[in-house]
């Protein structure tokens, strides 16, 4: 008589099929479930988590800002954020999206968006702090309407590097350079921040354009968020170092030791070329003793 049930060897390969979906789908589902990622720490309830944990939005009136923060820390990882900023007249506000750890000597990486008035561009304003010392912006206008839509904003930590990264195009690169006595962020596990708040005594025109608080509330939105390629930091150690050196070298993994190619560079130095619009490492009133070090040999 004929088996009704499906031979072993078949039942191992359903099962086995059925178990990588499932486990793609959670892998997803841990991704963009802001209930689960995040907390809102701020805001007297400016900030909701929306659309079946999928969407995450902050807003500003005259009252108050709001931001979150990540339930995990990370020490190292590549992070994407999907945002979409404050459309219309943003003159005064910000939006800032960082990695930071805590105390007197924190590290932190800073993506930072500067509003405007209406029509004219953004101001994408990074920095990166080590042991608590900052001074190292570069500024950026973007290439498209970042309120139109949304676009990703991506964070690549390494221990030799990092990268700032919009839409997949590299714009930034902040090299280990320790041989030559500069601090880098590499020991301090860092959560993900966001926050939007009124900066108008500096962020639009060095403070000359206010905030126009008719136009309130002002609204940004967060969605596909993606941290699964990093670093999650829990009692003391990294989830990293307890894999074993085949998976840490696998291709989920390459981030952890990712240089770059040619076409990077290539794209990195357009970016540079056609839309940074400040850079710590050319402002001679700031610097008139000489440049900090890193500048010599930083992209």
């Amino acid at each position: 008589m004929a088996s009704s049930s499906p031979p072993s060897k078949y039942f191992s390969l359903v099962v086995l099929v059925l178990c990588f979906i499932v486990g793609s789908l959670v892998a997803v589902a841990s991704a963009s479930n802001f209930n689960q990622d995040f907390e809102i720490t701020w805001g007297d309830g400016r900030g909701k988590i929306l659309n079946n944990n999928e969407l995450l939005m902050l807003s500003l009136d005259k009252g108050s800002g709001s931001g979150f923060q990540s339930t995990n820390e990370y020490l190292f990882g590549k992070i994407d954020m999907q945002l979409k900023l404050v459309p219309g007249n943003s003159a005064g506000t910000v939006t800032a999206y960082y990695l930071a750890s805590e105390g007197l000597t924190w590290d932190e990486i800073d993506f930072e968006f500067l509003g405007n008035l209406s029509g004219d561009p953004y101001i994408l304003h990074t920095n990166v702090y080590s042991q608590g010392k900052g001074n190292r912006e570069q500024q950026f206008y973007l290439w498209f309407d970042p309120t139109a839509d949304f676009h990703t904003y991506s964070i690549l930590w390494n221990p030799q590097r990092i990268v700032f990264s919009v839409d997949g195009t590299p714009i930034r690169e902040f090299k280990n350079l320790e041989s030559i006595g500069v601090p880098f962020p590499k020991n301090q596990p860092m959560r993900l921040y966001s926050s939007l708040w009124n900066a108008d005594d500096w962020a639009t025109r060095g403070g000359l354009v206010k905030t126009d608080w008719t136009k309130a509330p002002f609204t940004a939105s967060y969605r596909n968020f993606n941290a699964i390629n990093a670093c999650v930091w829990s009692s003391g150690a990294s989830s990293c170092t307890s894999k074993s050196p085949s998976s840490t070298s696998s291709a989920g993994n390459t981030w952890l030791s990712q240089e770059f190619d040619l076409a990077s560079q290539e794209k990195l130095k357009s970016v540079q070329r056609n839309y940074m619009i400040y850079n710590y490492c050319k402002d001679t009133k700031r610097f008139p003793q000489g440049f900090p070090q890193e500048c010599a040999l930083l992209s």
